[in-house]
């Protein structure tokens, strides 16, 4: 995934992932690399695919960068449809319990990614 000691770059998955950070307003390297992937092994079980396709990465971004930002931030990247979306997502994966989408909730709370605000608007916690 990282290529054989960075001798042949980034993979394929994970500049996909950097592009689709980058488009919802996040510079890549502001979220490490173990939960890039993390997100990807995710995105494989979630799909059934080696190398899902690139709106997969797009759509978990959205909500990875509203998680990591916070609302309030997102909104001034993205508007605030985008915003109420990714609300919707995380509000949508609490009543489910094991989506994609909770899981990634799930990653960026164990990690430490995710905004204070967007913990205490959904009541999160770790355990």
């Amino acid at each position: 995934m990282l290529g054989l000691f960075g001798l042949f770059g980034r993979s394929k998955d994970l500049q996909r992932l950097d592009r689709a950070l980058r488009a919802q307003g996040l510079h890549p390297r502001l979220m490490p690399d173990a939960a890039k992937l993390t997100t990807l092994k995710l995105l494989q079980e979630a799909t059934g695919e080696r190398s899902p396709a690139e709106s997969v990465h797009e759509h978990a971004a959205a909500l990875l960068v509203y998680c990591q930002v916070g609302a309030e931030q997102y909104a001034a990247d993205n508007g605030d449809a985008a915003v109420e979306a990714a609300e919707n997502r995380i509000e949508a994966a609490l009543a489910e319990g094991d989506s994609l989408d909770a899981r990634l909730v799930l990653l960026m709370l164990h990690a430490g990614l995710i905004q204070e605000q967007v913990v205490a608007r959904f009541g999160l916690e770790v355990g």
